[in-house]
């Protein structure tokens, strides 16, 4: 979904904890078809960082990635639920 002529509206699909490093979020936001992607990597700099985690963002274009194909049914699924039970900018 674009929701400008320069963005483009990605919906919360995962939310993992890195492997490599302490500390470290990842945040998956993905279309509704599934495409495409946009990651983001958060650092918590202590037990007290508290930082709201939105259902959705706009992104640029530009910052967006290709969905493996055995990804992208998974993600589309979950994007289009994420859009069906919550507003945009709702904290989850």
């Amino acid at each position: 979904m674009t929701t400008d002529d320069e963005t483009v509206r990605v919906w919360l699909v995962e939310r993992t904890y890195s492997d490599d490093e302490q500390n470290i979020i990842i945040l998956v936001y993905a279309t509704p078809d599934g495409e495409r992607y946009y990651r983001r990597e958060r650092a918590l700099t202590s037990f007290t960082d508290v930082r709201d985690t939105t259902a959705a963002v706009d992104v640029d274009p530009d910052n967006l990635g290709t969905v493996e194909p055995g990804d992208r049914e998974r993600y589309a699924t979950e994007a289009r639920r994420m859009a069906a039970e919550h507003d945009p900018d709702e904290v989850v």
